[in-house]
């Protein structure tokens, strides 16, 4: 397929594909899926290797959110039976980080529910960042907060905090829809935050929301402008008392495809694995492994996942092997230009990309001279309800951690 090939030929110079390229892999067909992942495989292993990262989640604070986006279950208003309590004490999230990095974890992402810290909120962060990295030195931290307000970022960066996430999760254009208690921008600058106090900046999308094709590439553009270090990849866990209850809009085939295209767009970025994989891809899992270089291990924020040792061998069974402290993630030149960054331009690297806090906002990228694909008509996908657990273990809770 002449347009695989121009990609793979692209993704190895890590440049990207044109909007019209993006939107002809979405619309690919599920007899070509397998001719899909094996291009972008090429990609992934060119920057990447054979190596999977792996990232544990620790709920500092869940539920009770002022926030109402639609897809979450820690809302206001969400009639979700979730796990609910407050800031968890340094030594317990400490205790909770311990198991995912005996699980194998590199990487160690502090969550906490609301619209954003309080100066004080930072201060307990900071005390924790201390007591985990008290017991594993080597492990990277990324906090997840919500929209900071200015100087936390370098607060955080001080405390020690390697990365900071804060999701685009869609397009400019449909931001309204699921969101009404910020904005789009405000994310975006959030990020850009992150990025000129140094940190390594984590921001990615949620597929599966009622999106069309160009929705998707929208992000996934204007994530390549903003040039953040990793890009997680989530598929929409449709959470009972939440307003995206009922909304099963992905099969395996699309999740792949959508994985592709991310991996095609951002040829060396960390593309990350992230929530709701295992109800969407679920036997297809070990496939999504050639297009994503790191995964969460584990459960997540408010919902179980696969259980860590089945992480650990689907990883082995398809070939790829646990990425250790030892390792560098990112590619050379992108490690380079995060580490000089120190408090300035952010963390964008050699092959383009826009540049955070100095440069121009990401735009939603909109039709030019390319041809635009037509949208793709999705067929009813069938409810996969019965395998969305809430969780029940681990952080919060008197019961271990799933790591």
């Amino acid at each position: 397929m002449d347009l695989l090939n121009t990609l793979v030929e692209k993704g190895l110079r890590g440049e990207s594909p044109t909007r019209a390229e993006a939107l002809a892999v979405l619309a690919t067909s599920d007899d070509d899926v397998l001719d899909v992942v094996a291009a972008a495989g090429k990609v992934r292993r060119r920057w990447f290797g054979r190596r999977v990262k792996l990232n544990y989640l620790v709920n500092l604070k869940s539920g009770l959110c002022p926030e109402d986006c639609s897809y979450c279950s820690q809302r206001l208003g969400s009639k979700s039976e979730i796990l609910k309590y407050t800031w968890l004490k340094p030594d317990q999230a400490a205790a909770a980080a311990e198991a995912g990095v005996a699980g194998g974890a590199k990487r160690v992402c502090l969550v906490a529910s609301g619209r954003g810290p309080t100066d004080r909120d930072v201060d307990r962060v900071s005390q924790t960042i201390a007591a985990i990295k008290e017991q594993n030195q080597d492990v990277e931290i990324c906090a997840c907060l919500g929209l900071l307000s200015d100087g936390q970022a370098q607060r955080l960066r001080e405390a020690g905090a390697d990365a900071y996430n804060h999701n685009l999760n869609t397009s400019e254009a449909t931001y309204g829809d699921i969101t009404t208690t910020h904005t789009y921008a405000d994310r975006v600058s959030t990020v850009q935050q992150a990025q000129s106090a140094g940190m390594s900046a984590c921001s990615g999308l949620i597929a599966g929301m009622g999106e069309r094709d160009e929705d998707l590439v929208d992000v996934v553009f204007s994530l390549r402008e903003l040039n953040p270090d990793s890009v997680p990849v989530n598929f929409l866990i449709p959470i009972e008392g939440t307003p995206l209850a009922g909304d099963w809009n992905l099969t395996p085939q699309r999740c792949l495809r959508i994985l592709a295209m991310v991996r095609f767009v951002c040829p060396d970025v960390e593309v990350r694995l992230a929530g709701g994989r295992e109800i969407h891809l679920r036997s297809l899992q070990p496939l999504a492994l050639h297009l994503a270089n790191s995964i969460f291990l584990g459960d997540y924020l408010t919902t179980e996942g696969q259980s860590g040792k089945d992480d650990l061998a689907m990883i082995a069974d398809a070939g790829f092997e646990v990425e250790g402290t030892d390792t560098r993630t990112l590619p050379q030149h992108r490690a380079d230009a995060l580490a000089a960054a120190g408090g300035g331009c952010g963390s964008h690297g050699a092959e383009g990309g826009g540049c955070g806090p100095c440069g121009d906002a990401p735009q939603a990228v909109t039709e030019g001279d390319e041809p635009v694909a037509e949208p793709v008509a999705v067929a009813a996908v069938e409810s996969h309800a019965d395998l969305v657990a809430v969780r029940r273990r681990g952080a919060g809770t008197e019961l271990p951690p799933n790591a």
